[in-house]
């Protein structure tokens, strides 16, 4: 690779990095094409993406990014798993890494925060964005549906005595 491809790399890599919200670093040693490629399709059904760095121009790449704290795990096969979403990439690796033991987690960053291999898995356990998000709404809807059931309870409780008022005449 010669000098010009290797800055081209470098810029490709602080540009991924720049816009990440989450840098999840792992060891690939032993994944054969065929789970490297299944990996990679459930990294971009999450809008993430995996690569296999070079570990002194990932280096490099970090420098002066908010993830420079997590240059020491560059040591070794590595590859990066990175997203905008700050759970996506670590939903997806840790899922993998399940069923997959080759793949091994060592840490990772984000924004501005270093983690080690408990807080990716950590990270990934939490609900991703669209999942907050119809919490949320949710939450929003509860007292709207809340308030209609209160304003509609006196009507049917007025509904429930006439009917026993009705039918105890009846049977008199």
């Amino acid at each position: 690779m010669d000098r010009a491809s290797k800055e081209e790399l470098v810029a490709e890599l602080r540009q991924s990095f720049t816009s990440a919200g989450v840098v999840v670093v792992t060891h690939y040693r032993g994944l054969t094409v065929a789970e490297s490629t299944q990996l990679r399709i459930g990294m971009r059904e999450v809008g993430a993406s995996f690569k296999v760095t070079k570990n002194t121009l990932a280096r490099l790449a970090l420098q002066g990014t908010a993830f420079e704290g997590i240059i020491p795990l560059f040591n070794g096969p590595t590859a990066i798993a990175v997203s905008s979403d700050p759970v996506a990439a670590a939903k997806a690796t840790m899922k993998f890494a399940k069923t997959n033991e080759k793949l091994v987690v060592l840490g990772g960053g984000i924004i501005g925060q270093t983690l080690d291999a408990n807080g990716i898995k950590a990270l990934a356990d939490l609900p991703s964005l669209d999942e907050l998000r119809g919490k949320l709404i949710g939450v929003l809807q509860a007292p709207a549906s809340r308030i209609v059931g209160v304003l509609q309870a006196p009507g049917g409780q007025l509904a429930r005595v006439l009917k026993a008022y009705a039918e105890k005449d009846q049977a008199a």
